[in-house]
Formats: structure tokens, sequence, C-alpha cells
């Protein structure tokens, strides 16, 4: 994926919020942001997951921190907003990263307690997560959210139902909330990271449900259709710079060209594309 012409160091004294920072996309996005000059804050709820990706982004020479939370839970979420802003300063950059994907197979079928769990890891957290730094960005005039999307957000996902709701949902939350707080001078993106091998889908590929019900995800693997998680990283600083800046509100993905959304950056915005919208 190309990128537009910037600086080495575009988000040098950032201070950035990576949820699901642990492992798989949102490592991948903690280093990039480091790489990038941020300080990024990894969260998770695994802590020796979130020692890895902090001693990674420092051999590559990044700040990072480790602060655990459990982003469904207000109180938790709140806590570790003040522990990143007490060790790093003011937060500059939201990116909620932190997913679940259990509930897999038809809706009679399903386990409804796991299929709830997607729903609030997915939806509920990054509305908190965001609800918990608003405060502090809108006195300042200044930041990024970027929430992850996934699977089921523009199209429809069989057998997914909890997941691909909560995804749809939050392309259009993060629609609304860019609406939200513009006149503060905030910008949200939904990021579609791709097909990626990380914990979840190989739940989805080596479990009896996964197999039986989403047999087409193994072949996606199987025709090469997926992307390293490096990709969404290089997204991430993208919507995080100034370059990202005409997109608040859009859903852009790791297959969207950076270089050709600046070139068509007016007609994006004139033609409301990369949005959620019923056709009629």
């Amino acid at each position: 994926m190309g990128t537009p012409n910037q600086s080495e160091t575009p988000l040098a004294g950032q201070v950035a919020i990576v949820t699901g920072g642990g492992r798989g996309i949102g490592r991948a996005i903690v280093l990039a942001l480091a790489a990038a000059g941020a300080a990024v804050a990894a969260v998770a709820r695994t802590e020796s997951q979130l020692r890895e990706t902090v001693a990674a982004a420092e051999a590559q020479g990044g700040r990072a921190i480790a602060s655990s939370s459990d982003v469904t839970d207000q109180a938790a979420v709140e806590r570790m907003v003040a522990d990143v802003e007490q060790r790093l300063g003011p937060i500059d950059l939201l990116v909620n990263d932190a997913g679940s994907f259990g509930a897999i197979g038809p809706v009679w079928e399903v386990d409804p307690q796991q299929w709830w769990r997607d729903v609030e890891t997915n939806l509920r957290g990054p509305f908190l997560t965001c609800r918990a730094v608003l405060p502090g960005m809108i006195a300042r005039r200044r930041g990024k959210l970027i929430n992850l999307s996934g699977g089921g957000s523009t199209n429809a996902f069989a057998y997914g139902t909890g997941y691909g709701s909560s995804k749809a949902a939050i392309v259009r939350f993060s629609e609304c909330l860019a609406l939200e707080t513009r006149e503060h001078n905030i910008r949200v993106y939904a990021m579609g990271p791709g097909l990626v091998r990380t914990e979840m889908t190989e739940f989805q590929l080596e479990t009896p449900q996964g197999q039986k019900w989403l047999p087409r995800i193994g072949r996606m693997f199987e025709e090469g259709r997926d992307v390293p998680p490096a990709r969404a990283g290089a997204l991430a600083v993208f919507l995080a710079s100034p370059a990202g800046d005409a997109f608040s509100g859009r859903a852009i993905g790791v297959g969207d060209d950076p270089e050709d959304l600046v070139a068509r950056a007016e007609q994006i915005q004139r033609d409301d594309l990369y949005t959620l919208r019923l056709t009629k």
C-alpha cells in the first residue's frame, strides 16, 4: 500500500492508546504508531502479551507502555485512561482494536451469552473508550478516534451475526460520532484491517463450529486473500496523520490506496462515498 509523502515520524509528540494491543492487528498498530513517533499505550487484558508488545516497540526505538484493562468495564476503562494520561500525557489518538468473535453458527443455535459478549466487546468497548477520552480532546480541540470495523460491516455475514452486526454498528457509530465532534476539531474513522491470520481467525479455522459454518474463511486463506497485520498499522498512521483529516466519518480499509484517497478527497466528500447507506 502506498503512502503520501510525509516525514518519517509524522506522529512525533502525540500520545496514543491502542486497545487489543497485546497481539495480532493491535500489536502491529502499536508498533507502527511508535515507529511514526507517537508514545503509545498498549491496552489489553493479558499482561504478558502487553509486555511483549512494549518490548517490541522499544526494540525498534519507539516509546510504549502497557496498561491492562477490560474495555467492556466502564470503571476499568476510566482508570486506564487516567493512568495513560498520568504516564504519557494528554491523549491525541485512540485506536479501538479489541474485538471478539466467538458466536459462530445460526442464531437459533449459538450461545446467547457468547453472542452478547461479541457485541459488548466490539461495540460497547469502543463506546466506553471514546467516551472516556473525548472530554479531554474536546477541551484541547484536537484528537482522532479510529474504530476497527470488520466482516459484516457493509455486507451480510451469515453465521456470524453477533460479530457482523456489531461491526456494522461500528461504522455507523463512527459516522455519527464524527458529526457530533466535528465542531470540536475531532476526527473519527472506521478502519477495515482486512482478513488477517490472528487468534480470532485461527479459532474460525480450527474449531468444529468454524469449520462447519464458516468454511469460506478457510478458502479465502487458501486463495491468498489475507493481508499482513502491518497493513493495518500503515493505514492507522495515515489516518492519524494530517493527510487523513479529510476522511473523518468514512469507512476506510487496507485495500484503499492513500494516494488515491487524497487525490479524490473532494469527490469523496461531495458524493458521500465510503459511508454506510441504504440504496433504494
